[in-house]
């Protein structure tokens, strides 16, 4: 039964058949299916109120599908502590695909601990997709500390726009050396009550390490968010950039703090935040096109989180 609410909410039936696929499925504090695929090491361990993972992708090891991991609680009230460790070996290619599902929650608090360490030449992307009840009952906070070697590559994309946010509380560090390359892209989407706040922070410390911070935050009725994005350039001729969209309606507020710092005279940051209503040019064509205005507004906020 909790197998099925999970894989039916993260629309993961036609992959739990597949064994080319490595998976990992967690309900609260309990494994309840995984699978895995040359390459690649997963070691689980299950703690007091949630899981403990070593993720291993061998050197030079190329992993062809995106591996699927589910973070789930059907319970209405828990608590779900996810540690990850993640080494991802020189010239080792992985991409992970995670599902955050709470589709009945009223009082649950999902932390995550992540430390990740991508080796020299290896590339490594972490897509986190939430899917959460209507109730707002959830409260996530996630912590991450990311290391990239020399030649890396790192990318990651937090979604999460269906279903209350409740509170949400993103922290992610990131120190690129010579020649990575990192970005890092948040996409939610606030109503009722919402409370979201955002760190992301980037240390550009190798030289022509890139990096790039992005943050599309829709809010409506009393929601509220705080951005702050950060990227220091120490490293020479390194280059970095970051953007931060926020569109307000109704009685919600946001604030968005982009800092740049740059402390060699080689390297380059550039900045851009916008907060604001919906475009009135965008709502216009789509109100003279016949929509509706609240469906003319909804179109442009699924634009911006898409």
């Amino acid at each position: 039964m909790e197998e099925n609410i999970l894989y039916e909410a993260a629309n993961l039936k036609d992959i739990i058949h597949d064994p080319g696929t490595a998976r990992l499925i967690i309900n609260k504090d309990k494994i309840l299916d995984s699978n895995l695929v040359e390459g690649i090491e997963v070691l689980p361990e299950e703690i007091k109120d949630g899981v403990k993972i070593k993720l291993i992708v061998k050197e030079g090891a190329i992993i062809e599908k995106p591996v699927h991991l589910c973070f789930g609680v059907t319970s209405e009230n828990a608590i779900q502590n996810i540690i990850i460790d993640a080494d991802i070996k020189n010239n080792a290619s992985v991409s992970l695909f995670a599902h955050c599902v709470f589709p009945f929650a009223k009082d649950v608090l999902h932390n995550m601990d992540a430390k990740i360490n991508v080796g020299e030449n290896a590339h490594y992307s972490y897509f986190e997709r939430h899917i959460h009840s209507k109730d707002g009952g959830v409260r996530v906070i996630p912590k991450t500390r990311v290391i990239l070697k020399k030649g890396a590559r790192f990318k990651t994309e937090f979604e999460l726009i269906k279903g209350r946010v409740g509170y949400i509380d993103i922290d992610i560090e990131t120190i690129c050396l010579e020649d990575s390359v990192m970005e890092m892209t948040a996409r939610i989407n606030g109503t009722d009550k919402d409370i979201i706040i955002i760190k992301e922070t980037g240390f550009l410390e190798g030289e022509n390490s890139r990096g790039v911070l992005t943050s599309r935050v829709a809010l409506r009725d009393n929601a509220k968010a705080e951005i702050f994005n950060k990227l220091i350039a120490t490293g020479a001729h390194s280059r970095g950039h970051v953007d931060c969209k926020e569109i307000v309606q109704d009685s919600a507020s946001a604030s968005a703090t982009p800092i740049v710092e740059v402390k060699n005279p080689t390297a380059h940051i550039t900045h851009e935040a916008s907060i604001g209503s919906v475009d009135s040019k965008q709502l216009e064509t789509l109100l003279s096109r016949g929509l509706a205005e609240d469906a003319a507004v909804d179109i442009i906020i699924q634009g911006l989180l898409s």
